[in-house]
């Protein structure tokens, strides 16, 4: 049944199908909705609960009344895990999703996790990258200049990723926030069990960070799809089942 819980004035749509004490929580990318994670939502609902969320700002959740940083979005979801009663959580997580699932199962009694293309380390800046950094620090000076400013602004267009183009206002400022937060410290603090999946051409979060994850991490296992990109797992859906099965339902048993 689709719910909404209200967190700081601010709605956050749900979810929820309770049959078992083992619950999954799906937790989706930065600009996309639950839909992603349907899929593994309705495959594994027969056997266990499932918990299927839209992050606010997306999907049928309301637009961001404010700026929200990692952590406030971790807080919401903790929040609405403690009023439906859900405990020792199995987080299944991708990209965004897997930095509040860190950061959760760094709080929180957390069963095991499944995070695939997971986000939450810095990226590593290439000399083109810190070229066009310092090239858009100097633009922004030149904005401020009357003569200049309006000449220069429509170089403003060809800065910036793509996530952050296609947000605006709140949510714009909430993803600078998002992406400047490391949660590398966190790694080797986390005790859950926890599979890393990913696209062995990924370049949204690139191979190396899945790497570093299954080192820093004291218990995490990687699996690696050969040929694939920042959404392997869901073009891959029916291995991805079998091997969150695999991973998951022996605890169910």
């Amino acid at each position: 049944m689709n719910e909404i819980f209200t967190y700081k004035n601010q709605a956050l749509h749900y979810r929820f199908h309770s049959n078992s004490d083992t619950t999954l929580v799906f937790l989706h990318g930065w600009g996309q909705s639950m839909v992603m994670m349907e899929p593994l939502e309705q495959h594994f609902k027969p056997m266990v609960s499932t918990l299927n969320l839209d992050f606010p700002g997306f999907g049928l959740s309301a637009p961001l009344n404010d700026v929200w940083s990692i952590y406030d979005y971790a807080d919401a979801v903790e929040s609405l895990l403690k009023q439906l009663g859900i405990v020792d959580p199995v987080f299944v997580a991708h990209s965004f999703g897997a930095r509040v699932a860190l950061i959760l199962s760094h709080r929180l009694k957390t069963s095991k996790m499944v995070l695939t293309g997971a986000a939450g380390l810095k990226p590593k800046l290439s000399l083109q990258t810190h070229l066009k950094i310092r090239m858009y620090k100097l633009l922004k000076i030149g904005l401020r200049i009357p003569v200049l400013g309006p000449k220069l602004i429509p170089l403003k267009a060809h800065f910036g990723s793509d996530d952050y183009k296609q947000t605006q206002g709140a949510l714009r400022q909430t993803f600078v926030k998002v992406v400047n937060q490391d949660l590398k410290e966190l790694l080797s603090e986390i005790n859950t069990s926890t599979l890393l999946i990913w696209g062995e051409h990924d370049d949204a979060t690139p191979l190396w960070m899945g790497k570093l994850m299954e080192k820093k991490m004291k218990d995490a296992a990687l699996i690696v799809y050969d040929d694939e990109d920042h959404y392997a797992y869901y073009h891959h859906m029916g291995r991805t089942i079998k091997i969150i099965e695999a991973f998951v339902m022996p605890k169910v048993r």
